[in-house]
């Protein structure tokens, strides 16, 4: 019998999830147009103080380094701090990579893109993933990752940013609205906006009402 993967089910050490607690989800597959590897973070049940306010502050540091206008040729460690700030502001910090490369059938995490030492500087074209998180030992844990594409900002020298090409909704039960700055709300709006844009007609074109309705509660301005 071969032996089983490790991070495979069994009677042994599943056990049945419960609304009263965070669940986090890393999700993505190989497809013929693309890649994708995405993580979300949820809470169907009253999350406590310190999980909504992790939580708020993994999602800022995903916002404030997906927005960031950056000069041209810059290496990704020297901006993956910003994906670190908000949480740094309160003594939090997370203890692995903000982000790696995207392989199309390749390997998923593909070096040289990412935001560690060794990485190649940022160039247009390259695809990577942007994954700040909080750990709280034996309690819960939170990432939220996006794929993101290297793109020419609207600058008026060669300057570079992200365009963000993962269309999921975050969690609205885990957001306190009062930590985000106006700019952060923005793009979060502008978000769910081409949220709405590109996977809302799927859906009905799917006639999947259900999950259409899911969608426009989870894109509200």
């Amino acid at each position: 019998t071969p032996t089983p993967f490790p991070c495979s089910p069994s009677n042994g050490s599943s056990r049945t999830l419960s609304a009263g607690e965070m669940y986090l989800f890393d999700t993505g597959g190989q497809y013929l147009d693309g890649t994708t590897d995405i993580t979300r973070t949820v809470h169907w049940g009253e999350p406590t103080s310190l999980q909504k306010e992790a939580y708020t502050r993994v999602l800022m540091g995903n916002i404030d380094l997906s927005r960031l206008v950056f000069p041209s040729n810059t290496a990704g460690e020297t901006v993956e701090a910003f994906a670190r700030r908000a949480l740094w502001d309160v003594g939090l910090n997370y203890g692995h990579g903000t982000g790696h490369g995207i392989g199309n059938f390749l390997s998923v995490h593909e070096w040289p893109v990412g935001f560690q030492s060794n990485n190649v500087p940022l160039a247009t074209g390259m695809f990577t993933s942007i994954e700040p998180g909080y750990y709280q030992d034996g309690e819960f844990g939170i990432r939220i990752e996006d794929i993101a594409l290297v793109v020419e900002a609207q600058t008026k020298v060669p300057f570079l940013t992200f365009e963000v090409v993962s269309l999921v909704p975050y969690d609205r039960n885990l957001i306190d609205l009062s930590l985000l700055s106006p700019e952060q709300i923005q793009y979060l709006n502008s978000y769910y906006e081409r949220i709405r844009e590109h996977v809302g007609p799927e859906l009905q074109r799917q006639q999947l009402k259900e999950e259409y309705k899911w969608l426009q509660e989870s894109t509200k301005p």
